[in-house]
């Protein structure tokens, strides 16, 4: 048997094919490009996560007959970026990452309402995906209307893989919006950025299972 590991990061993904010990069998990268449209903005395009991963797993499929028996896929990434999603799952704009400053207002907003250290145990910091979408209320109401979800960019290629909507409770807690200590959603940060509980992704532990392949994915 092999396992796949995919590492989605800032610049470029990386997938590793491992044996059922956890022996390399071999390794691929792609690398992708990140858009500096004003000074202290970042942003990603997420269709180019994907070519990347198709890219990476073409060279592993190609020149690793193991591959044939691939029985599970292990995905991490980047965290705090905001891949907002509309009520079909097209993405809506850029994916804003996590080294993108431009809400710095509205972080030390969010971060001056107890509630979010409290809760959060952590400061609200402009990286973090709850300033984004309160950024984008301000700046973008048009698209922020229409966010129907809004993941992570790991969340978002395991949307792609399986078709549901997980995030792990480790980048959850980079978002500014879990209570850390319920291990949950936080109903009242989530309203102080007006989101909801159906915004967000269903929650699992590292470890967890997000989903199964989708058909078409499994059979290719």
């Amino acid at each position: 048997m092999s396992y796949l590991g995919i590492d989605l990061g800032t610049s470029g993904l990386r997938a590793l094919l491992v044996d059922d010990e956890g022996r390399p069998l071999g390794a691929a990268e792609r690398h992708y490009a990140v858009a500096n449209p004003a000074s202290g903005w970042s942003e990603q395009d997420p269709a180019d996560w994907i070519a990347a991963f198709r890219g990476a797993v073409a060279d592993l499929r190609a020149a690793h007959p193991q591959f044939a028996s691939l029985r599970g896929i292990g995905v991490a990434g980047h965290m705090h970026g905001a891949t907002v999603l509309d009520a079909a799952d097209r993405v809506l704009r850029p994916c804003i990452l996590w080294n993108d400053t431009r809400s710095h207002v509205q972080a030390a907003a969010l971060d001056a309402d107890p509630r979010f250290r409290a809760l959060t145990g952590n400061i609200v910091f402009p990286g973090f995906t709850a300033p984004k979408l309160a950024w984008m209320a301000a700046h973008e109401p048009e698209l922020f209307a229409r966010a129907a979800r809004v993941l992570l960019p790991a969340a978002y290629l395991n949307l792609w893989l399986t078709g549901e909507h997980v995030g792990d409770l480790s980048d959850a807690s980079g978002t500014s919006w879990l209570d850390t200590g319920a291990r949950d959603w936080s109903d009242d940060l989530l309203a102080a950025t007006g989101m909801t509980r159906a915004q967000m992704p269903r929650l699992v532990e590292g470890s967890g299972a997000a989903g199964r392949l989708r058909a078409d994915l499994a059979a290719e």
